[in-house]
């Protein structure tokens, strides 16, 4: 089981398009906090999930209402990290670029490309004492991917283990020849909530993986355009499975790691 030693859940989820809510989670509390970056997307909601205490934090607020550029990610994770956070898992919807990154797909990312910008996507700025640079080599903990690839087989949901995400500004979907420019850069897929949120972790020392769901082909790698009847279809085949993968999880245990 997962344990600290303040007894603080030691993970936290941030749900994003498709999990505004974690079924299964049996609530214990709800609070609405503040940071010195401001207010996070939503309240942090405690509770239980398969007998281990979890924060859960939905990215877009509850209801969904903030768009990727507009989510404050420096709230969500200072909120998460000061209630005890030691390891989050970021769900997100994305694009599928890679033949094997279909609709309806689980990915679990081994690497990132940020084509962000005018987020605010660091805490080292303003009247700071000194310059710091942290190294973001590896963008995800290793050991945190392999517990969800492990949790992903016991629960017999196929997902793929590797992926470079390529973390768009958004809130619109990208031109065919953007998605040509970022498949020639090496990326996989795309989404729009990817960065700065893995940067932050590590600048506040947490572990963090990515569990993505394919929920459309990136533009021009389908014989049509793209529909939200088309990411709805798909988020409601492969949420189940990204339930199922956080539920077991959670349950076998993870002790964080740290990064280097």
């Amino acid at each position: 089981m997962i344990q600290t030693a303040d007894s603080a859940p030691a993970v936290g989820i941030i749900g994003g398009t498709g999990l505004t809510e974690l079924e299964g989670l049996q609530i214990t509390g709800e609070k609405s906090v503040s940071t010195p970056w401001g207010e996070p997307s939503a309240p942090l909601v405690t509770g239980m999930l398969s007998g281990v205490p979890v924060i859960f934090l939905a990215r877009h607020g509850s209801p969904h209402r903030f768009p990727p550029h507009q989510v404050n990610y420096r709230a969500n994770l200072w909120a998460l990290r000061d209630a005890g956070v030691k390891t989050i898992i970021g769900v997100n919807a994305v694009g599928g670029i890679h033949a094997a990154m279909g609709p309806a797909q689980i990915v679990i990312p081994d690497q990132v490309v940020d084509y962000t910008w005018g987020r605010g996507h660091t805490y080292f700025e303003g009247d700071i004492e000194h310059v710091t640079h942290i190294d973001f080599t590896f963008p995800y903990t290793e050991a945190l991917r392999l517990g969800l690839k492990a949790a992903a087989l016991d629960e017999n949901v196929h997902c793929v283990d590797f992926g470079v995400y390529a973390a768009t500004q958004g809130p619109r979907l990208e031109t065919s020849a953007e998605v040509r420019r970022m498949e020639r850069d090496g990326c996989d897929l795309i989404g729009m909530t990817g960065m700065p949120e893995a940067a932050l972790a590590a600048e506040l020392g947490l572990d963090y993986a990515c569990l993505a769901l394919v929920v459309n082909w990136a533009a021009g790698k389908s014989d049509h355009i793209i529909t939200m009847d088309e990411i709805q279809d798909a988020i409601d085949t492969g949420m189940a499975g990204v339930r199922a993968i956080l539920a077991r999880f959670i349950q076998q245990g993870y002790a964080p790691v740290g990064r280097p």
